[in-house]
C-alpha cells in the first residue's frame, strides 16, 4: 500500500511507528484502516509520551498477530486480544496499559467504521490493586542534605536548587517544572506564587514556601533571566558554565538530580518524582490533611495522592527496631 503519512505542527504522527512512516502490517492492507490508526495518534492521543507507550503496544501487538498468521485488522477477535494479553511477561501495570491502548484503538476504528465491533472491549485485565506507590522517598534529612550539598555559587548551582525545591515545596511533576516561563513566577498579595504547566492543559497556581521564594528570586536575578516569555529552566550552552535559552528537558533534570544525589552522599535510588513523594510525605507527616495534600498536587483523587503518603513505613521501622536481640 502507499506510505501514509499525517504531518502536524510540531509533531509526525507517522514516526511513532518507524522511519518509514508505515503503520504496523495488520492495519496495512486496507488505506482506510491504516488511515485511521494514523489519525488516532495524531488527532486523539495529546500527551507524548502515552503516544510512545500505546504505539509500542500497538506494533508489538501487530507483530504477535502476524506469527500466527492474523493478517489483516478485521480477522482480530477477542480471543486473539485475550491470548496475547495472557502471554506477556510484564507487570500488571504494564499489562494494563497494553491492554488499554488495543481498547482505545479498536474503538477509534470502530467508530471510523473500519471494524464491526471491539474485540479488546470483553478482554479482562489482570487484577492489581495499589495502597502504597512505589515512588522512594527521602527523609527530610536527606532531602535538606542533598540541597544543602548544592553549590549556589555558580548560576548552576542557583539553578538546580531551585528546581529541585520547587518539586519539593509545590508537589510539582518535573514534566510541569520544564514547561515554566520567567514570567510564571510572579508577585500577588505581597507572596511569590507559582503558575505550573500540568497534564491536560491545566494551570495550577500554588504560593511559594518561603525558602522556595527566596531560592527562585537568587536563581533569576543570578541567571540575569530578564524575559518574561523566555524558558525558567534552562540548559548549560556546552562547557562554558552559561545557561543558554533552551529549556531543560525530563532526562536533563533526571540527570541533573542523579548527580546531586552522588555528590550529597544520598545513597536512595531516587528520581525526579521523588522530590513530588518526598514533599507530600513530609507535609502529611507534620500535621497536613490529605484533601488539601490532594488540591496542592493537583490529583483528581484523594487516593492518588494517598500513594505518595510514605509515613507508615516510618512507623513499620519504628515497631521493627524494638526487637531487642
Amino acid at each position: 500500500m502507499p506510505e501514509v503519512a499525517v504531518v502536524i505542527p510540531g509533531r509526525t504522527a507517522a514516526r511513532v511507528f518507524d522511519a518509514t512512516g508505515q503503520v504496523p502490517a495488520i492495519f496495512a492492507p486496507d488505506v482506510q484502516a491504516a488511515r485511521r490508526t494514523i489519525e488516532f495518534f495524531a488527532v486523539n492521543i495529546r500527551n507524548a509520551n502515552t503516544r510512545k507507550a500505546y504505539a509500542r503496544a500497538t506494533a508489538d501487538f501487530s507483530t504477535w498477530c502476524e506469527g500466527r498468521g492474523v493478517t489483516d485488522i478485521r480477522q482480530v477477535q477477542p480471543v486473539h486480544v485475550a491470548a496475547y494479553i495472557e502471554g506477556l511477561r510484564l507487570a500488571p501495570t504494564s499489562v494494563k496499559q497494553r491492554l488499554a491502548a488495543l481498547r482505545m484503538l479498536f474503538d477509534w476504528l470502530v467508530v471510523g467504521q473500519v471494524m464491526p465491533t471491539n474485540p479488546a472491549s470483553s478482554v479482562r485485565g489482570p487484577r492489581h490493586s495499589v495502597k502504597k506507590g512505589k515512588t522512594p522517598v527521602l527523609s527530610a534529612e536527606e532531602a535538606r542534605a542533598l540541597i544543602d550539598a548544592i553549590d549556589t555559587s555558580t548560576v548552576i548551582g542557583l539553578r538546580d536548587r531551585a528546581l529541585i525545591g520547587l518539586m519539593v515545596y509545590t508537589f510539582a511533576r518535573v514534566g510541569a517544572a520544564v514547561k515554566m516561563r520567567v514570567e510564571d513566577v510572579y508577585v500577588q498579595a505581597r507572596r511569590t506564587w507559582v503558575r505550573l504547566h500540568e497534564k491536560g492543559g491545566k494551570e495550577h497556581e500554588m504560593p511559594c514556601h518561603h525558602k522556595l521564594e527566596a531560592w527562585l528570586h537568587a536563581y533569576i536575578e543570578g541567571a540575569h533571566l530578564g524575559d518574561g516569555k523566555g524558558c525558567l529552566f534552562r540548559t548549560v550552552a556546552g562547557r562554558t558554565g552559561e545557561l543558554s535559552g533552551n529549556p531543560m528537558a525530563q532526562g536533563d533534570v533526571f540527570r541533573m538530580v542523579g548527580r546531586r544525589a552522588v555528590a550529597a552522599g544520598v545513597r536512595t535510588r531516587i528520581g525526579c518524582h521523588s522530590f513530588r513523594a518526598t514533599g507530600i510525605t513530609e507535609y502529611l507527616r507534620n500535621g497536613g490533611r490529605l484533601e488539601i495534600a490532594q488540591q496542592m498536587a493537583n490529583h483528581e483523587s484523594a487516593r492518588t495522592t494517598g500513594l505518595y503518603d510514605r509515613r507508615t513505613g516510618q512507623v513499620n521501622l519504628d515497631e521493627v527496631e524494638r526487637i531487642q536481640i
